[in-house]
């Protein structure tokens, strides 16, 4: 085999290219840094508007008109709540208040039986 010479290039050393490849590599240069750009600006974009969108529904998601609407729904639940509440004790009390006057009723009722009785005895009594 044969020793490779080593390549030695100096600043004096011409080199001759025909216009058409070098028009070619300026313009694929220029379409390379064209294209680049174009897809640096597209990624910038695109991530801009998922940073917005992002902003957009974080805000959304506070929902803070929503949140009070409920708040005053809850409050007045609350309120309802407590009402149905006395409500219930009033019922209890009125049960044992029933409860009571059903037993003097009946001790009534049993008191005028007796005094009936009584007053039937007196007349067949005094009629005889």
């Amino acid at each position: 085999m044969a020793k490779d010479k080593p390549l030695n290039i100096s600043e004096s050393a011409a080199v001759q290219m025909p216009m058409k490849t070098v028009a070619s590599l300026i313009i694929l240069v220029g379409m390379g840094v064209l294209g680049y750009t174009e897809l640096t600006s597209r990624l910038v974009s695109l991530e801009t508007s998922r940073e917005l969108f992002e902003n957009d529904l974080l805000k959304r998601s506070e929902q803070v008109p929503t949140d009070q609407e409920q708040h005053f729904l809850i409050e007045d639940l609350y309120k309802s709540v407590e009402q149905i509440e006395k409500r219930i004790e009033d019922m209890m009390h009125n049960k044992v208040n029933i409860q009571f006057i059903q037993k003097q009723t009946e001790k009534l009722l049993v008191d005028v039986e007796v005094l009936k009785d009584k007053v039937r005895a007196n007349k067949n009594g005094g009629a005889h």
